[in-house]
């Protein structure tokens, strides 16, 4: 059975006079999940069927994309197209997914490239395939042999997103070819800027030239286009908006998208392990270079951005080392500036979606999310 073949059985926005952010949150999350888990189990049998070895592969992304997620990019997509008058909900179900899986690929890279452990409370997919390879007596390296077989694990995770993106804009009666142009380009265009962002923010730490306006671009890149703008965009393209909706609605994501990562990287820094899933100070041990550090480096004294400086990306640091450090980025008001940089945000993306012609659940949905991000600890 196909995805066309496979609509949601309910429609998250058919009850229209109630339900919280969070309810909608919750409840598209329980329809995408039985989505995903029908189509991946339809691409399991139809490569294991071929090659019965490739289970090997292919059944490991269905354990990494089942794991709990917030699946709120798909979701913006979902609601931002209904925002926008979209009816047909079974339209942009592939879209959704393909959203998913494009980012089931890029957390599987970034896993590799942080050495991270754990991924939402289970082993990294590098550290499983590490793992097996150690079980199975194989010869050779284990740790490149994880890092390896999590990387075509990746790729197989993108191929299924552009296969599912690929479906959406196929359908009866066609879309017009420059929706359908502009839709390709945008999902084009997501997939290069997060990839691109994902190497600057990887090499910013070692380039001294960076002013704020620079790493401003690089958190957009990143991750505030690709977790906010981007979905919010294909929804409104896929429902047709016209440009004087789309354009608004779009600084509205981009501003959100900058808070999220703003906020993000605040998190990182003074947030604790049961709240945000790393200890206080791990992007600082990490070698984030992220606008916060920037800013308290700018603003620090001699000796205290010497200190920032030398425990920035140092792995052995001990916990009373790493207290300092952050106790120096909160003296240099760096925290403080950063915050009012994430309210400012929100509170101008509060005030765009205000004057937007969107339909109503749709708008709550949207104006939902802002409150969501600025209450959120993880």
């Amino acid at each position: 059975m196909t995805v066309e073949e496979s609509p949601l059985r309910t429609d998250p926005l058919d009850d229209a006079g109630s339900g919280s952010f969070q309810d909608l949150l919750v409840d598209f999350r329980a329809e995408l999940e039985s989505e995903l888990t029908a189509w991946l189990g339809r691409k399991r049998r139809e490569l294991t069927a071929e090659v019965g070895e490739a289970d090997e592969l292919v059944a490991k992304l269905d354990q990494y994309v089942l794991r709990s997620g917030k699946r709120l990019r798909p979701a913006l997509l979902f609601y931002a197209y209904r925002a926008c008058g979209g009816a047909e909900r079974d339209a942009v179900i592939p879209a959704a997914l393909a959203v998913e899986l494009l980012h089931t690929y890029l957390l599987i890279h970034d896993d590799i490239m942080d050495r991270a452990p754990t991924r939402r409370g289970e082993p990294t997919a590098h550290l499983v395939f590490r793992a097996e390879h150690r079980e199975r007596g194989w010869r050779g390296d284990p740790g490149h042999h994880g890092e390896s077989s999590a990387i075509l694990l990746g790729d197989l995770a993108h191929c299924y997103a552009e296969e599912l993106f690929s479906a959406a804009l196929i359908r009866q009666p066609p879309l017009p070819a420059e929706q359908a142009t502009r839709l390709r380009s945008c999902f084009a265009t997501m997939c290069q800027e997060v990839i691109t962002g994902q190497y600057l923010e990887f090499t910013a730490v070692h380039r001294h030239d960076l002013t704020a306006e620079d790493l401003l671009q690089v958190l957009r890149m990143k991750s505030g286009r690709y977790s906010v703008e981007r979905p919010i965009q294909l929804g409104a393209l896929f429902a047709g908006a016209p440009d004087a909706v789309l354009e608004p609605l779009s600084e509205f994501g981009l501003l959100v998208g900058e808070a999220f990562q703003l906020h993000d990287d605040l998190l990182g820094m003074f947030g604790d392990r049961a709240a945000v899933g790393k200890p206080v100070g791990g992007d600082l041990v990490e070698g984030k270079y992220t606008l916060l550090v920037h800013q308290a480096l700018s603003s620090a004294g001699t000796d205290d951005a010497r200190q920032l400086r030398s425990a920035l990306g140092n792995a052995d640091l001990e916990p009373a080392e790493i207290e300092r450090a952050t106790d120096i980025i909160r003296r240099s008001g760096a925290a403080d500036r950063v915050v009012a940089m994430v309210e400012s945000r929100h509170a101008e993306a509060a005030r765009i979606l205000g004057e937007l012609p969107l339909e109503e659940n749709g708008k709550r949905f949207l104006a939902g999310l802002v409150d969501y991000l600025r209450e959120r600890n993880r």
